[in-house]
C-alpha cells in the first residue's frame, strides 16, 4: 500500500512546480499600503489593476467611518452563533430586504462567503434525480458545487446556446427517466474573459424547455445594469433568473454574499443551506459596513458612472493599438499575448520592475498552453493618467516580446523547467 503522501512529493501539481520561480512575485505576491489604484509592490509604488475594487470603496472615507463605527459598538465576534441558533439580527434581515428590493427579486438571503455560499447553495438546490447543465468556463466554486451532486450533470460549450439547446435535450430526456429537474447555471459575468453570460438566450429557452436558471453574477452586481442591479438588468431579462447570486467581495469591497429569489426559495433555502446552517453568523461589522455600500450604490451613480470612463477609455486604447482583448463586455479587460510561462514570467517581472504596472498573469492550466493573459480590472479611483501610462507601457513589453526578448531572459528558466 502506497503512503497517502507519495503522490505530494512526486508531483506539485501544474502551478505548484512553478513554486520555487514564482512564489513570493507571481503568485502570493504582496501588495502594500491603502487598497486603491497606486500601491507599493516590495517597496516601490505601481498602478495597480489587480484590485477588485470595481467602484473605489474599499477606501471612500464615508465606507471606512462606517466601518470604523460598526467595529466599535459591535467587535468583531457579534452576534455569535449561527443564525439558525444565536446569531440573527433585525439587521441582517433588514441587509436581506434591501438586497433583495435592489435585485428586483422577492426575498434574499445573507451568505458569509461567496465561494463557501456558491457550492452549498448548488447542493441544496438539487437531488440525485435532478440534472445540472452549466457552461464549460464556470468559476470553479460552481464546479465544485457541481462535484458534490450525486446525479448526472453536462457541460455545454462557453455561451454556446446551440450546445446549450443540444445539452437541454439530453437533459429533459433523462430527466423525464428519473423524474427529475434541470437546472441551468451560467455566470453573470465570466471573470476571465469578461465577457456576460448569454442570459437573454438562455432565458429563451425556457419557451422549451423546462428548466430553472440560476446566475452567478460577481462581476456584474454593481457594475451592470440601469441601477447597477447585474447583468440580468442590463440584458433585460432579471425576472427569468431563478436564483441570482452576488457576492460583497467586489463591488461592494466586503466579506459576504447573498443569494435572492421567490419567497418560497429563499425560505427553502435558508433552512437547507448547510454551509449557513452550520456556520458563524456574517458578523454585524460586515452587515452594517454592507448596508452603508448598498445604499451608496442606490444614491451615487457617479461612482458607477466614473468606473465606466475608466473602463472606455482603457479598452478602447488598448483595442486602438492593435491589442486582444477578446469579447469582453464587461469591466473585466483581459490581454490576450502568445508566448510561453518562462516568458510570461519575464514579461511581468519587466512590466513591474521597470513601468511600474502591476496586473495579475493568467497561464496554463487557467488558459491554454501558448497563451499568456494580463487581466485587469480597472476602477472608479483609477485615472486618465494612469491608463495612458498603462497603455505606453503595454506598447512596450509587447515589442520585447515580439523581438525575442523575453524568450532570452528566460532561457535558464525555461531549461530548468523542461519548458
Amino acid at each position: 500500500m502506497k503512503d497517502l503522501f507519495e503522490k505530494i512529493y512526486k508531483d506539485k501539481g501544474p502551478l505548484g512546480k512553478w513554486a520555487s520561480q514564482a512564489e513570493g512575485y507571481f503568485v502570493f505576491p504582496k501588495l502594500e499600503g491603502e487598497i486603491s489604484n497606486r500601491m507599493k509592490f516590495q517597496g516601490k509604488e505601481v498602478i495597480t489593476w489587480s484590485i477588485n475594487d470595481y467602484l473605489g470603496l474599499a477606501n471612500h472615507p464615508e465606507v471606512r467611518k462606517v466601518d470604523a463605527e460598526a467595529g466599535a459598538a459591535y467587535g468583531s465576534a457579534y452576534p455569535m452563533g449561527a443564525r439558525m441558533m444565536s446569531g440573527h439580527t433585525s439587521l441582517h434581515e433588514q441587509l436581506q430586504n434591501e438586497l433583495a428590493a435592489f435585485v428586483n427579486k422577492e426575498a434574499a438571503y445573507l451568505l458569509n462567503f461567496g465561494y463557501q455560499g456558491m457550492v452549498s447553495t448548488i447542493d441544496a438546490l438539487v437531488s440525485k434525480d435532478d440534472i445540472i447543465v452549466y457552461d464549460v468556463d464556470a468559476h470553479a466554486c460552481i464546479i465544485d458545487g457541481v462535484r458534490l451532486h450525486m446525479g448526472k450533470r453536462f457541460t455545454y460549450k462557453h455561451n454556446d446556446v446551440e450546445s446549450l439547446e443540444k445539452n437541454l435535450e439530453r437533459a429533459t430526456k433523462m430527466a423525464e427517466q428519473t423524474g427529475g429537474g434541470i437546472l441551468v447555471i451560467s455566470e453573470g459575468v465570466f471573470g476571465m474573459r469578461g465577457e456576460q453570460g448569454r442570459l437573454k438566450e438562455i432565458a429563451a429557452l425556457k419557451k422549451k424547455f423546462n428548466f430553472r436558471l440560476f446566475v452567478d453574477d460577481a462581476h456584474g452586481f454593481g457594475t451592470l445594469g440601469k441601477t447597477g442591479a447585474g447583468a440580468g438588468e442590463e440584458q433585460g431579462v432579471q425576472d427569468d433568473i431563478d436564483v441570482y447570486f452576488a457576492t460583497f467581495a467586489k463591488s461592494m469591497a466586503s466579506t459576504g454574499a447573498f443569494i435572492a429569489a421567490d419567497k418560497e426559495i429563499i425560505d427553502y433555502l435558508k433552512y437547507n443551506l448547510r454551509s449557513q446552517m452550520f456556520a458563524k453568523s456574517l458578523q454585524m461589522q460586515l452587515v452594517v459596513g454592507a448596508l452603508k455600500r448598498l445604499d451608496m450604490l442606490r444614491t451615487m451613480p457617479e461612482l458607477k458612472n466614473n468606473l465606466w470612463t475608466i473602463v472606455n477609455a482603457l479598452q478602447s486604447g488598448l483595442t486602438e493599438r492593435g491589442f486582444d482583448i477578446g469579447t469582453t463586455q464587461s469591466c473585466v479587460t483581459p490581454v490576450y499575448l502568445k508566448g510561453s510561462i518562462p516568458e510570461a514570467m519575464a514579461l511581468v517581472r519587466d512590466l513591474r520592475e521597470n513601468y511600474g504596472i502591476f496586473c495579475s498573469i493568467v497561464v496554463y492550466p487557467v488558459v491554454p498552453k501558448g497563451i499568456i493573459l494580463l487581466r485587469m480590472i480597472p476602477t472608479a479611483t483609477h485615472t486618465l493618467e494612469d491608463v495612458e501610462i498603462t497603455l505606453n507601457a503595454f506598447s512596450a513589453i509587447r515589442e520585447r516580446l515580439e523581438n525575442g526578448t523575453y524568450k532570452r531572459l528566460s532561457a535558464a528558466v525555461s531549461a530548468a523547467m523542461g519548458e
